[in-house]
């Protein structure tokens, strides 16, 4: 019974805490909400200042993207470059060439199991890129993609993909064979002239290819 009692004391007692708490703070608020009543003149101050700081943090973040976006668009790549990178920097290097070309969810998926597909991305028209890789250390010199190549990402690229434009690249060239298979296909190829034009250029790639799909939707305005 002792015990009981003493754990109902304490329960009574944690309650009038409780309750002495609330009423602080509810007295608190009265306070604070009549002082500013009286001194009107503070509390629009202090959201006009707070509005202030909102909009200068809006317009940094947007210079801030605007910046990088011109920075982006300075991306330049030689050819020599290109030639000297290792297989999978090749693949970072045509990434980073989609995302200056406003591709901005560019992304490097080659690898073991990647089904044919290096890099992956949507252009501002809403289109859906599968691109595959392929470099060659001796430039033209190497030796020439050809049509299993090709058949490979045609196998993959649309079902497993979802492609809409299917592109082949490479610092390199492409076997007569594999540029009749490609046109059978529409497979879009990027050999060293078209990937010298477009790395050492600014102008995106869809304006280089011959027949890019048409727009899924309009671009968004920057």
């Amino acid at each position: 019974m002792r015990r009981s009692g003493r754990r109902q004391g304490q329960a009574d007692e944690q309650l009038l805490m409780v309750l002495g708490a609330g009423v602080t703070v509810i007295g608190l608020v009265v306070t604070v909400v009549n002082w500013l009543l009286a001194h009107w003149w503070v509390l629009i101050t202090v959201v006009m200042l707070a509005a202030l700081a909102g909009a200068g943090w809006v317009y940094q973040r947007r210079q801030r993207a605007r910046w990088a976006q011109v920075q982006a668009r300075g991306l330049r790549y030689a050819l020599g470059q290109l030639d000297a990178l290792h297989h999978r920097e090749f693949e970072h290097a045509v990434r980073e060439l989609l995302r200056r070309d406003g591709c901005r969810d560019a992304v490097q998926v080659g690898g073991g199991g990647d089904l044919g597909a290096d890099v992956k991305a949507t252009d501002p028209f809403g289109r859906r890129w599968v691109i595959q890789c392929k470099h060659r250390r001796d430039g033209d010199r190497g030796p020439a993609v050809g049509t299993p190549d090709l058949q490979a990402l045609n196998g993959t690229a649309r079902p497993v993909h979802h492609a809409d434009v299917v592109v082949l690249v490479t610092n390199g060239r492409v076997t007569k064979p594999g540029q009749d298979f490609a046109k059978t296909q529409q497979l879009h190829l990027v050999d060293r002239h078209l990937l010298g034009m477009w790395a050492t250029g600014s102008r995106p790639l869809w304006e280089l290819l011959r027949a890019a799909p048409p727009p899924r939707r309009l671009p968004a305005l920057s």
